[in-house]
């Protein structure tokens, strides 16, 4: 496991403390075996910020680009016991043809101090289209809970405006208003109409994988939040990608267990529920749904998968400062775990079978 060692003057240390809500990015030096960067740090995300272990936003200063990345995540995972749901959903989703970012674990120091396992996550931005070898396009993070296709809040409050939800990672303001149009679009075509107009605008065989993604790791948050709207330049067409995935595999995102049909198979937000009214869409999704259970989403293939990630964490859980889990913890989980998959594969099969009448 790599070791990452941030360096950083206490007096920028005591501004990021001063206010941990507090988005801006302050001068560090980030060591990577013998190769040192300049880079610029920040506490990220919401529910983790007032725990003990946080998590980083970090930006590549001198050089500004390093291995294809301008920007990465280190994941603090702490409410995550297994500290790897995130990777195992964006690995699932990567495997199903969904874009997502890639993940691996490192072992984090600042100043000198172990701050234990952190899970290093791609920022998805122009950078990693330029890395795939992806057509140029903009990108709109979905950061909360009105992001969910609709003219209406989660409260039922009709929106201000239609963009409410987004932030843009990459582009510009007539990015926003033309997703604006696409939600309108979505919510006020008739059934033939939007039949016939929706494929001119998403890509309906990446959405459905990705609404296979989120149903078969049931992140109940997935739908409404915590994904990337990417405008492929090439096409034209909306494709989406997964975020924040670690309230998944049979947890919630407050580490609770879930049970295993607590996500309907369908899904939820307006635009899910708009295709699978309609018969062709509701085919294409049974068929790609049906492919992932027997392909990817099951014990056979999954069980190796987590065995052998954890079997990695186990020797360096001892020296993370802010975990209470041990091996044996580790190992009580990987069954958690491996019940959920079982238990969800065979209900949505079940699901499946009076799907289409």
């Amino acid at each position: 496991m790599l070791k990452y060692e941030i360096f950083i003057n206490p007096k920028w240390l005591r501004k990021l403390n001063k206010d941990i809500w507090e988005d801006e990015l302050v001068p560090a030096e980030l060591r990577i075996g013998e190769n040192r960067y300049a880079v610029k740090i920040s506490y990220r995300g919401n529910v983790i910020r007032d725990k003990k272990k946080k998590s980083y936003r970090i930006v590549f200063d001198k050089p500004s680009i390093v291995d294809g990345a301008h920007e990465i995540i280190l994941n603090a995972e702490y409410i995550d016991v297994t500290m790897s749901r995130n990777k195992l959903s964006f690995d699932l989703f990567d495997r199903i043809g969904v874009i997502a970012p890639h993940s691996k674990h490192v072992l984090l120091y600042i100043n000198g101090y172990s701050k234990g396992i952190y899970l290093e996550i791609e920022s998805f931005d122009q950078y990693l289209l330029e890395k795939r070898n992806l057509p140029d396009g903009p990108i709109i993070y979905a950061t909360n809970n009105r992001a969910n296709f609709s003219l209406l809040t989660k409260k039922k409050e009709l929106k201000t405006r239609l963009s409410q939800g987004y932030t843009l990672k990459y582009g510009n303001s007539e990015d926003l208003a033309e997703l604006e149009k696409f939600i309108a679009m979505i919510n006020t075509l008739s059934n033939e109409d939007f039949e016939n107009e929706i494929p001119k605008v998403l890509d309906v065989d990446q959405y459905l994988k990705w609404v296979a993604g989120v149903v078969c790791t049931q992140n109940y948050d997935g739908f409404i939040h915590n994904y990337a709207l990417y405008k492929n330049g090439k096409t034209q067409l909306y494709e989406i990608s997964p975020w924040d995935h670690d309230g998944t595999w049979g947890r919630n995102i407050r580490g609770r267990l879930m049970e295993y049909d607590y996500v309907p198979f369908t899904g939820y937000n307006t635009l899910t529920a708009r295709l699978l009214h309609l018969t062709p869409f509701k085919r294409k999704y049974k068929d790609i749904l049906s492919k992932i259970l027997e392909n990817d989403f099951n014990s056979k293939v999954q069980e190796p998968i987590i065995h052998d990630l954890f079997e990695t964490l186990k020797p360096y859980m001892s020296i993370d400062p802010y975990i209470t889990s041990n091996p044996d913890a580790l190992e009580q989980e990987k069954e958690v775990i491996f019940d959920f998959i079982r238990k969800r594969n065979a209900y949505i099969k079940e699901e499946l079978t009076t799907f289409i009448s």
